[in-house]
């Protein structure tokens, strides 16, 4: 490319290929290059285009609810992660062979979210996962709108530290229970994110088996807030 301008082709490609071409064009031209500035500058909210001083670009994302309708935040805290920070061994997975995993779910508590709530789903979802369509490792919905709070390991099979009425359904593994990170070694950073979703109904209305998309699906209509921890953890 000769000029800031954006050829006809290139122009194309980012209409197809969305975030992907954004991030294609800014490696070709260079984060520099006045065509990478425009495009960067064009990026959907929550997308970065970073370069490191090799050149290369990396990307916390995707993100899993970039494209969903934008709701408010409310806090999310824990006393077992912390958001940017790695998983800890306990959260990682010995049933898939990480190094020191348990399989131990995270003690999470929120505060700030609307009034109108009515319900909470718990999620922790990796989009890095090499399956195509990330991978869900837990998934609790019906969780009454008076819990503000799960203890550690409330994803522990046949939990009963989970409030009553909450629905635990089998996540990707297809357990009912908290499957914890295991990211293949050399598969770089995965973005693990843990979120609490305020609904503005008692119940999802989804069943046991059902899946953690079709969970997503169900409650795209009804979400109201959202808050989420994102621990990116790598195993070397």
């Amino acid at each position: 490319m000769s000029s800031g301008r954006f050829p006809h082709r290139t122009v194309r490609a980012l209409t197809v290929s969305g975030c992907a071409g954004l991030l294609a064009l800014t490696a070709a031209c260079g984060a520099g290059h006045p065509a990478a500035k425009q495009a960067a500058a064009a990026a959907p909210a929550g997308v970065a285009l970073a370069a490191d001083a090799r050149g290369t670009h990396d990307t916390p994302g995707p993100n899993p609810y970039q494209y969903l309708p934008h709701v408010p935040s409310f806090d999310v805290d824990s006393t077992t992660v912390k958001n940017g920070r790695p998983l800890p061994a306990a959260q990682l997975s010995g049933l898939f062979g990480a190094p020191g995993g348990k399989d131990v779910s995270p003690e999470l508590s929120w505060s700030g979210f609307p009034k109108a709530t009515k319900s909470f789903v718990v999620t922790m979802y990796d989009p890095q996962a090499p399956t195509g369509s990330g991978f869900w490792h837990w998934v609790v919905a019906d969780i009454p709108a008076g819990t503000t709070s799960l203890p550690l390991n409330a994803g522990a099979p046949n939990s009963t530290a989970l409030p009553a009425g909450a629905l635990e359904l089998g996540g990707d593994a297809g357990m009912h229970r908290y499957v914890g990170g295991a990211p293949p070694k050399g598969s770089g950073k995965h973005y693990y994110y843990i979120t609490v979703t305020a609904l503005d109904v008692p119940k999802s209305g989804v069943g046991a088996d059902a899946s953690g998309a079709f969970l997503g699906f169900t409650i795209a209509g009804h979400t109201i807030a959202r808050a989420t921890i994102i621990c990116p953890t790598e195993l070397k």
